[in-house]
């Protein structure tokens, strides 16, 4: 019998019995949950939410398109890479930054605190639903970029690892923000600059930055996603290495993030 249940039990009578409180479920059974209960939440906004954020990546290739060379360029290579994974940073960045804003605004972190549910199971399956979203939008993104820029789509399998690892570093500080700014206002301001970070640094070849912006460059999570991607269209010349690196980069950051969010997840739900 729990604490609690004891407590209860002793002031109403020994000869009353009291269940016990609910075991806490286990950390997969928890996080499979909250992931169904959030994507049929976000279900209904599908259809808008993967035609703007596709439509925003495409129509920024098209515009660069203009002043960029097609073929098997530096500039080529990270217009299509920095576009694809932005489509991850509007939904795993933005939005989740706005929603766990929302939910901590109206009290809706209450609810989740009363689930016997582990806290880093509610941040993942969370960010892993809006994620999920971003898959079909980068795949139409980057096959558009292949034939706009004359790249190969050989390389294209990658995608599959470049999603979940740099969605799971965006999405984590993407809920990161939302926890822990003092007000939804200023968790949707974050989570548009931070988009906005992934867009001015992911597009734009590092080469043609500034010396200053270039660092800026490297400490944004999206960076090493975008660096993964452009690599791969070199073809057979496709440094595998390099590509390692950068993705596991994503993954450590991913980590870190999604820690970070837990931490201001149980700060917040405390309050």
């Amino acid at each position: 019998m729990s604490v609690v249940a004891q407590a209860v039990s002793g002031g109403r009578g020994s000869g009353q019995v009291v269940a016990p409180l609910a075991p806490t479920a286990g950390m997969g059974a928890a996080f499979a949950a909250v992931y169904r209960a959030q994507l049929s939440r976000a279900r209904v906004a599908r259809i808008p939410l993967l035609f703007v954020a596709t439509f925003q990546s495409v129509g920024i290739m098209v515009m660069m398109r203009g002043v960029v060379h097609a073929g098997d360029g530096e500039a080529a290579r990270a217009v299509v890479a920095g576009s694809s994974v932005l489509v991850v940073a509007f939904v795993a960045l933005n939005l989740l930054a706005q929603y766990f804003g929302q939910l901590r605004a109206s009290g809706g972190l209450d609810t989740y605190a009363t689930l016997p549910v582990p806290p880093a199971s509610v941040v993942l399956g969370a960010a892993a639903a809006y994620a999920s979203f971003t898959v079909p939008g980068v795949l139409v993104t980057a096959v558009t970029g292949c034939v706009l820029f004359h790249l190969t789509f050989v390389n294209l399998w990658v995608l599959l690892l470049v999603i979940p690892l740099a969605g799971a570093a965006l999405a984590g500080l993407g809920a990161a923000l939302g926890l822990l700014a003092p007000r939804q206002e200023i968790a949707t301001l974050l989570g548009q600059l931070g988009m906005s970070a992934a867009l001015l640094l992911g597009v734009l070849p590092a080469s043609h930055m500034p010396a200053p912006i270039a660092w800026t460059r490297d400490l944004l999570p999206s960076t090493y996603g975008v660096e993964a991607l452009a690599r791969t269209f070199g073809g057979e010349r496709t440094d595998w290495a390099a590509v390692g690196a950068d993705l596991s980069v994503c993954a450590a950051v991913g980590v870190v993030s999604l820690a970070v969010a837990t931490w201001a997840y149980r700060r917040a739900a405390c309050r």
